[in-house]
């Protein structure tokens, strides 16, 4: 019988070559001017579809109540507290980076990590500061949003808050999560119009430079409290449960369109998690950097120091620096807070409906997750019904921000032991360099929070 072989391969037809990732090596004029439009828009493309989880969370830190935080720094101490973007940024990627990483591995949300891992009083004393921290700041953003609308359109802001309201429950309850994911992303183009402020403020580079390079405001007065509110502001624990919930459920969204994945899959994702981590965290620490910097070449310069909210530093940027930054800060504020109050609603949603084993996700019928959807809906009304009480919105604000910074460092911490648990995170347990940042991450922000507490006491 003639043993059949394969054909030698032929030494005049040599196989394609490839480039350095291993793609086919193709002549510019094959390739031709629309083929490559159609590969950088195909690109681009892919780029959008990888940016998700990571992106959204880091535009929703720059919230109302964030750009408030970042106003009174710059304010206050004009170019001085520059820097503190740079240290919180790689800080904040470690952090969220691994609460992207629980979600991804486990298929899980932090809070159902911790109810199947550690015991039940952590988990509800997390849960429960989650809540009230959330519902107040859900307050404090949608007051902002209602005062910067007023300051566009010269109607009342008790008229929006509860339109802003209705619209952001409307878009949480009845929108998909593919729905709402695209809507997100769309809405943190609004960020960029710190850029343009900052622009537009015609700050002096060489003072911008020293404030960005060299720590400065550290003994002035009242600084101590500043840092600490950037620092909780930027790393807040709300960002830690919706960063994991949204990275389990965008594991559950593509499982349903694609069927179960091989678990090897699970390093390509990973890649694709912390380049979507990074470039969020990116955006967020460089919007934070600009409104300081807007507020310093501004405000600052015009002995404005005092300045308490975002609508408050919107307006009196008028005849500072023109109306159109007025304008521009104005609609950002607005357009934060669509980005900023869903986070919250559903940050505290996921993390007790998790908690209690409930059925939850952005891809569910409310008749098929009713729990989910109604904590929702309470966090949002509760918020709003805070905007017609007379609790000053700053005092909730200041103690918004106390309770996410006695939160955060414990929490860190936590996340780290998950994040280096065998049981949960198998092969893709933490390296040296995320475990490095997350612990310098929780000792600065309890160093910080104990320092503070001591010059009260």
């Amino acid at each position: 019988m003639t043993e059949l072989r394969a054909a030698p391969p032929d030494d005049r037809d040599p196989p394609p070559k490839r480039g350095k990732a291993g793609r086919r090596d193709v002549s510019a004029a094959a390739r031709g001017r629309s083929g490559h439009r159609r590969s950088l828009a195909g690109r681009l493309r892919s780029i959008g579809h990888t940016l998700g989880p990571g992106l959204i969370t880091g535009a929703a830190d720059d919230d109302p109540s964030g750009i408030s935080t970042y106003s009174q720094a710059g304010a206050a101490y004009g170019y001085g507290l520059l820097w503190t973007a740079l240290v919180t940024w790689p800080l904040m990627i470690a952090v969220q980076l691994m609460c992207a990483r629980i979600g991804t591995v486990a298929r899980a949300g932090l809070a159902s990590v911790l109810r199947d891992h550690y015991s039940a009083r952590l988990l509800w004393f997390a849960c429960s500061l989650l809540l009230v921290a959330n519902t107040v700041n859900i307050a404090a953003d949608l007051g902002g949003m209602g005062a910067a609308a007023a300051l566009l359109t010269g109607v009342p802001s008790r008229i929006f808050v509860p339109v802003f309201a209705a619209l952001v429950l409307g878009l949480l309850v009845f929108a998909s999560y593919a729905v709402m994911t695209r809507l997100l992303k769309w809405l943190t183009w609004s960020l960029f119009a710190y850029v343009v402020a900052a622009f537009l403020a015609h700050p002096h580079l060489s003072d911008v430079i020293r404030g960005t390079l060299l720590p400065q405001s550290l003994t002035q007065k009242g600084v101590l409290l500043t840092i600490v509110a950037l620092l909780g502001t930027t790393i807040s624990p709300y960002l830690f449960f919706w960063q994991a919930a949204q990275n389990a459920e965008e594991d559950e969204h593509l499982t349903a369109h694609m069927g179960d994945r091989p678990r090897r899959t699970v390093v390509r994702e990973l890649r694709g998690v912390r380049a979507d981590v990074i470039v969020g965290m990116t955006l967020s620490n460089g919007i934070m950097y600009f409104i300081i910097l807007t507020a310093g070449a501004t405000l600052h310069q015009a002995g404005l120091t005092d300045v308490q909210t975002a609508q408050e530093a919107a307006q009196a940027l008028r005849p500072i620096s023109g109306a159109l930054s007025s304008v521009l800060f104005a609609a950002g504020i607005v357009g934060t807070g669509m980005l900023g109050v869903p986070v919250l609603a559903g940050s505290a949603a996921y993390a007790v409906a998790e908690a209690r084993g409930w059925a939850r996700g952005m891809d569910l019928h409310v008749r098929a997750a009713p729990h989910f959807y109604t904590l929702i809906g309470v966090a949002t009304v509760l918020g709003t019904l805070l905007d017609f009480t007379h609790l000053n919105p700053i005092r909730m604000l200041f103690w918004s921000a106390v309770i996410n910074g006695l939160l955060a460092p414990p929490l860190i911490v936590i996340v780290i032991l998950v994040c280096n648990n065998a049981a949960v995170m198998g092969e893709h347990r933490n390296g040296w360099v995320l475990n490095l940042f997350g612990g310098m991450t929780a000792l600065l922000m309890s160093a910080a929070a104990v320092a503070l507490v001591a010059t009260w006491l």
